[in-house]
């Protein structure tokens, strides 16, 4: 009598698979829109960037060719008023508030 054993398989060929089924070719395309939106929104950064950085800072209001400058008052009401802020803040730090007991 003679054992029958079964055949080992030589060939392992995936049966084609459809195209709602082959996730890897999603992943590959949603990489690759991600690494595109990546590059484009490297691109108007720098763009924008540029265009920003090439604008001039100050104004020229008449045809003069002036540029408009602070006043010397308004300088010196703005520290006045930093240094009012501080001198308020150093005595709220030296005189902190009572501690209220709440047994009384």
């Amino acid at each position: 009598m003679m054992i029958k054993f079964f055949k080992k398989e030589k060939n392992f060929k995936k049966e084609k698979e459809s195209l709602w089924l082959n996730i890897n070719f999603y992943w590959k395309l949603a990489v690759c829109f991600m690494f595109l939106i990546f590059l484009l929104s490297f691109v108007f950064g720098y763009r924008l960037f540029m265009r920003i950085n090439k604008e001039s800072t100050f104004s020229i209001d008449d045809g003069s060719g002036k540029v408009e400058t602070v006043k010397k008052e308004e300088i010196e009401k703005v520290l006045e008023y930093f240094s009012l802020r501080e001198q308020k803040s150093n005595q709220i730090l030296n005189f902190p508030a009572p501690v209220i007991d709440p047994s009384l």
